[in-house]
């Protein structure tokens, strides 16, 4: 089977790696389980991955790590006619994948200081970019929002690595890469294309990258509003994991076609849901 498998709230829970659920997946890459990776997250690049997850005992490959970033460097390296050049708001995750990909960046900071210094010329600042790319900026600011407005309006593509409003942290709920989408369109106008989950495009970009169909798949999240959402887009089976933000009476509360294939509260529970599913149960 082809795993699509969330990482907070599934492999782990913030510093923490949640109980057999590293030593599982290796038992299932070892049966001949394709397992990649799939987050919203577009923070992190894919070398930050792999020290995490190896580090957990977790089975793991960069190409099988597909974040919201690294998706949305493979979506636009793919687009026709070709995407060269863009103005990011982001972290240095986002940063490096694109790199990574063959596309030169801008930097909303870099793009942001030339506006403050040469009379808020938003155009002049950021020069012709083909898209721009964001994700969570933990330094965003008025310039870089007029600059990503502005490259938007003149008829750069515009690219969400996700649309969450909001991310769990340690010390609370923090705004996401949502909320700074959310302020650009409001200036520009424009929607944007979302890569990340709920939407299909993430599951299907994590697929493709192993040569099969998200359809085929079958996806391991904790999130109701994200992951089942995202498998029920592409026709995905699904487990829900309650060892992050969800709960079974939620679960409750949902439509029949809303809910997940499979629920499982622990890593024991989830090898039980897979070896069902695998037997086409």
């Amino acid at each position: 089977m082809l795993l699509l498998v969330d990482l907070d709230g599934v492999v782990y829970r913030g510093a923490q790696p949640v109980p057999g659920v590293a030593a599982l997946l290796v038992a299932r890459a070892e049966a001949g389980d394709e397992v990649v990776y799939v987050t919203n997250n577009s923070m992190w690049d894919r070398a930050d991955y792999v020290t995490r997850l190896s580090g957990m005992g977790a089975p793991v490959d960069p190409d099988r790590i597909i974040s919201s970033a690294r998706a949305t460097a493979l979506y636009l390296r793919d687009l026709q006619p070709p995407v060269r050049r863009v103005l990011v708001v982001g972290g240095a995750g986002l940063v490096n994948e694109l790199v990574d990909a063959g596309i030169e960046v801008v930097l909303s900071g870099d793009a942001a200081e030339r506006w403050s210094a040469n009379g808020r010329d938003a155009a002049a600042a950021v020069g012709h970019v083909d898209a721009v790319v964001v994700g969570l900026d933990l330094e965003f600011t008025y310039a870089r929002l007029a600059c990503a407005a502005e490259a938007v309006r003149a008829g750069a593509r515009f690219v969400a690595t996700n649309r969450d409003p909001i991310y769990p942290h340690e010390k609370g709920l923090m705004p996401g890469a949502g909320s700074i989408v959310a302020a650009i369109e409001a200036a520009s106008g424009v929607t944007p294309v979302s890569i990340g989950k709920p939407g299909p495009l993430l599951l299907e970009i994590a697929a493709h990258a192993v040569g099969k169909e998200a359809s085929d798949a079958v996806m391991i999240g904790d999130s109701l509003v994200t992951d089942v959402p995202a498998a029920v887009a592409v026709g995905a089976r699904s487990v829900l994991m309650l060892t992050g933000i969800s709960t079974r009476k939620q679960v409750e509360a949902l439509a029949a076609s809303d809910r997940p294939t499979e629920i499982a509260a622990d890593a024991a529970e989830l090898a039980v849901a897979l070896d069902r599913l695998a037997g086409g149960g």
